[in-house]
């Protein structure tokens, strides 16, 4: 039978497995930037024979791990195959080798994958490769699930901007600060819990100098990230005169080589000099003034938004500064209750220029 390439309706059983696939891929998430997080599993006689996931940038892509999982403990079962791959397999040789070569060399007879590369260099490459072979290729199994995990990547790869995630903490009267003299938290520890791991899935962390002045944050990885292999993120502030309290944590801790202060520099400046970094995602923890300018310039793609049920009554607006031309609206939102706290999670949809 003549190998196929079928983008049609998916059989239930390839999405029962790019599904394991994609939990590979999320033990990934945060920690193999510049790369995309990727996962892969091999089937063979109807069960998972190897699985694996890229884990960082240099090491063993996923289909690579999934391979020598596989030879470790079923190496028989291994040729003939199906491998599933949530992104489709590299066919170009980087700082590892091609992931085309070491599935031929495996044996493996059909692959399937869910999302294309969104390198325009590489997507669909290796489908000719694998067919020239006669080794079967379904692409597009569970697609947007397998796109979504990549959102980061593709946004950075393709126009060498970091995908951002705005992140506040408000009262129900929308301030992200509270009385003189009273506590400095709005949120209850579950959701600052929450919004801290949220620094797991990025490379830098921005923020205002008024809000190191304020606040003195730490902006580290905590709340059981430690042990992850996850590097610092970067702490980036933005200041409009570079004065800064040298005491800050920011400037004493053991990370304080993890900081960079970005004076005289708006934020589309600032994301533009991360990219050149191979910074892929970053993180807008406040203050207002730098998230009213980042949705100002449609800067944002996704939202973590934490209510907590408090009024005010004044202190800066969780969105400050100039006020926004035109709503916006979130898709996908998800909300989730935290306590008596709670979460709302959406993708902005930005209104039409016109």
């Amino acid at each position: 039978m003549p190998p196929s390439h079928d983008k049609q309706e998916n059989s239930a059983l390839d999405q029962r497995w790019m599904h394991q696939a994609l939990d590979q891929a999320q033990r990934g998430v945060g920690l193999t930037s510049p790369n995309p997080p990727v996962g892969a599993v091999i089937v063979a006689q109807g069960k998972i024979i190897g699985q694996g996931y890229h884990h960082k940038a240099g090491g063993p892509h996923a289909e690579v791990e999934a391979i020598r999982d596989a030879q470790q403990f079923n190496p028989k079962l291994l040729p003939g195959a199906t491998i599933y791959v949530t992104l489709e397999p590299c066919s170009t040789h980087g700082r590892t080798p091609p992931c085309t070569e070491a599935v031929k060399a495996a044996g493996i007879k059909r692959v399937v994958y869910g999302a294309p590369d969104p390198n325009p260099a590489h997507a669909g490459r290796c489908d000719g490769i694998f067919l020239r072979e006669r080794i079967e290729v379904t692409a597009g199994v569970l697609e947007a699930e397998c796109r979504a995990l990549i959102r980061p990547f593709a946004k950075w790869i393709t126009t060498g901007i970091p995908y951002v995630i705005a992140k506040a903490g408000q009262s129900l009267d929308g301030r992200i600060t509270r009385p003189a003299g009273e506590s400095q938290w709005i949120t209850n520890e579950a959701a600052r819990a929450h919004g801290r791991r949220l620094r797991m899935r990025v490379d830098a962390i921005i923020v205002g100098a008024e809000t190191v002045r304020k606040d003195n944050p730490q902006l580290t990885l905590r709340d059981g990230s430690s042990g992850s292999g996850k590097e610092q993120p970067w702490r980036v502030v933005l200041t409009r005169s570079g004065e800064m309290p040298p005491e800050s944590h920011l400037f004493t801790d053991e990370f304080k080589d993890r900081t960079l202060v970005m004076p005289g520099k708006d934020l589309p400046q600032v994301l533009a000099e991360l990219g050149q970094r191979g910074v892929v995602s970053v993180l807008i923890e406040g203050g207002g003034i730098i998230l009213g300018q980042a949705f100002r310039e449609r800067l944002v793609d996704e939202v973590y938004w934490y209510l907590a049920p408090r009024f005010c009554g004044g202190g800066r607006p969780s969105i400050a500064g100039t006020a926004l031309p035109q709503s916006i609206e979130l898709k996908d939102v998800e909300v989730r209750p935290m306590g008596d706290n709670v979460l709302v999670h959406g993708i902005p949809v930005w209104p039409d220029a016109a």
